[in-house]
């Protein structure tokens, strides 16, 4: 039995037609680096130096992604318009993206060291023309593998990784909705807190308060009395000129009146 998995392992990976073997197998990197793993991405290791014997100039090397249980039934395309897309990945179980000149991942090349698969979000609108590197649709497990592909078809290509597992989004039913409990010595010390606050509150406004009165007190007892230069009240009424007494009239101002006269014409001066 396990003869014959060795066989279709080969005539899977093309091995038996004359495909060189690469023994190179692609990893995630071992160091931590921000979103290596994500719901929908993952990072590998740049492969430098690893086509340089296989590949010349024209050659391309692309990525092949499969999940983990359908990566021994992957068969290498004979061409390029034969790579499966990403839009059939629901269907096939695999694609290939990444399509990168092979002078890139040369040992004299200066390149990321890493690789994103599954990073561009607006490849949907391409219309599969172009090898689309889509968000991956599912935790997984996936494999990958390298592959050399010249004008006649492929070349070389290196081993199948190991499963990748992506990272699982929370289920909302694992979020518990009820408030975290304190426990007694938090809430002691936070009552404390907030009496604390609201008796400094209370002395500030009272400080303020005071400050305020005491100034108006000031502005109303400048003085000692409230005084104007004139003064008059509108429940009194007005005084009313006095008639003359009986007899008195004639006079030249400022003498007063003179005795009482027989009535008649005043005399002749």
């Amino acid at each position: 039995m396990e003869p014959l998995r060795v066989l279709l392992a080969l005539a899977g990976t093309g091995a038996a037609a004359g495909l060189a073997l690469l023994p190179y197998v692609p990893r995630v990197p071992p160091a931590a680096l921000p979103g290596k793993l994500t719901a929908t991405t993952f990072a590998l290791e740049r492969p430098c130096c690893v086509f340089d014997r296989h590949a010349n100039a024209s050659d391309t090397v692309w990525l092949a992604v499969a999940f983990a249980n359908a990566s021994a039934a992957f068969r290498n395309p004979p061409s390029r318009a034969d790579v499966p897309p990403y839009e059939q990945l629901p269907t096939t179980h695999s694609y290939m993206t990444l399509e990168t000149a092979a002078a890139t991942y040369a040992c004299s090349a200066s390149s990321p060291a890493v690789l994103r698969v599954g990073g561009d979000t607006v490849c949907g609108g391409q219309g599969g023309r172009d090898p689309c590197n889509g968000p991956l649709p599912s935790p997984g497990p996936y494999r990958v593998k390298f592959l050399v592909m010249g004008c006649h078809g492929p070349k070389a290509e290196t081993r199948w990784s190991d499963p990748i597992l992506l990272r699982r989004a929370g289920s909302p039913s694992t979020i518990d909705p009820a408030p975290v409990r304190h426990g007694s010595d938090v809430v002691v010390i936070a009552s404390i807190l907030a009496s604390l606050g609201a008796v400094l509150a209370a002395a500030v406004l009272c400080a303020m308060g005071a400050k305020a009165w005491g100034s108006l007190c000031h502005q109303d007892s400048g003085t000692g009395t409230f005084t104007r230069r004139s003064y008059r009240t509108h429940h009194i009424p007005p005084a009313l000129p006095q008639p003359l007494p009986p007899g008195c009239r004639c006079s030249p101002p400022g003498l007063g009146c003179f005795a009482p006269r027989p009535p008649g014409p005043c005399p002749a001066e």
